[in-house]
């Protein structure tokens, strides 16, 4: 353990405390339909899909018409992403000429991501095509959290609503989780990660020589789009085999710093939007509290452990932290604050 790295752990949680409130509180405010500062550019845009899709965005649902509504849209969205993936290898944007996905993988790729579970039993770079990471894969990560937003404020509002009937509309919440919260967040991200040295182009994976002057493929693509929306919307499935381990998908220290930051945001911003609308904030902070305790204590506990070292390593001379088995590029420090981040009690 070191002061360097205690001391990125409290810039972590300076960080993510700062945002929690204004990201809560403009939460809060999209999904009461009240006017924020994208109203006046998004706001036209919303009515419009609500008149494409006959929405009615004045009209709420019960829980079995919210429930119905959420199963049809994955429903369709798991459809689409199979028959995307089978039909990979006659669709454009496939500059690799991969294959079509196996039945069996597009099944169980389809599932994850519709469910947001996102496990990835494949190597994406050598698997899918880019518009199978973008149209399928990144789609579903923006929908699959759009959705998990909708069922945890229709939850809220089961507490809130005791003697009312509905809890919402889930074509309305899904529309406003994507329109409103996700695309803003994920362009400013991706931006940042692009400007980091994460790729975003359309062009070949790269031929290059090596030291030893044996050939290498260096895969690249529409990387920081992906990315973006996959930490920020808790997603898995990154576009390269060992997701942010590969050094395209996080080039640095600061890209590690914003990816573990954008993992647990939303998360933290919902408990302060629960708050506001139970009409009390000090219920909000109770929530992000707990979440915080349990954070603090799985990023201290685990920094102290892995500065120990392998005991067996000690006993041959070599002295140092356990880096065994994990992403250590970035130090001990960030690695764990990486590794808590994404255990289930702290994300959503």
């Amino acid at each position: 353990m070191t002061t360097n790295g205690w001391l990125q752990i409290l810039v972590y949680f300076i960080a993510l405390l700062l945002l929690t409130r204004p990201l809560g509180g403009f939460l809060y405010r999209v999904f009461e339909g009240q006017k924020t500062l994208l109203s006046p550019v998004l706001g036209p845009v919303e009515r419009g899909i609500y008149r494409l899709t006959g929405v009615d965005a004045q009209r709420e649902q019960g829980w079995l018409g919210y429930t119905a509504a959420m199963l049809l849209f994955n429903l369709l969205g798991f459809l689409f992403l199979y028959a995307l993936l089978r039909l990979q290898g006659v669709l454009p944007l496939n500059p690799q000429a991969l294959p079509s996905v196996s039945p069996h993988l597009a099944f169980n790729t389809a599932v994850s991501f519709v469910t947001n579970t996102n496990w990835q039993s494949y190597g994406g770079e050598s698997t899918l095509s880019y518009l199978s990471q973008m149209l399928g894969l990144t789609t579903q990560n923006f929908v699959s959290a759009a959705t998990g937003i909708a069922v945890a404020l229709a939850l809220v509002r089961g507490f809130v609503r005791r003697n009312s009937q509905s809890l919402g509309n889930f074509w309305v919440d899904l529309t406003r989780a994507t329109l409103y919260v996700l695309l803003p967040l994920a362009f400013i991200s991706a931006l940042a990660l692009v400007a980091l040295g994460v790729p975003q182009n359309f062009a070949h994976y790269t031929e290059a020589t090596t030291l030893e002057g044996t050939q290498q493929l260096i895969a690249q693509g529409p990387v920081a789009s992906q990315l973006a929306i996959k930490q920020l919307g808790s997603n898995g499935g990154g576009f390269f085999n060992v997701n942010s381990a590969h050094p395209l998908e996080n080039p640095n220290a600061l890209s590690n710093f914003l990816e573990s930051l954008y993992l647990i945001l939303i998360a933290a911003a919902l408990t302060n939007t629960f708050g506001r609308m139970v009409k009390d904030e000090r219920q909000g902070w109770a929530l992000f509290g707990a979440m915080g305790i349990l954070l603090a204590a799985g990023i201290g506990i685990s920094y102290w452990a892995e500065s120990q070292g392998n005991p067996a390593v000690a006993a041959m001379g070599v002295e140092g932290p356990n880096l065994e088995g994990k992403e250590t590029r970035f130090g001990v420090a960030q690695s764990v604050i990486w590794s808590i981040a994404t255990s289930p009690p702290i994300g959503v």
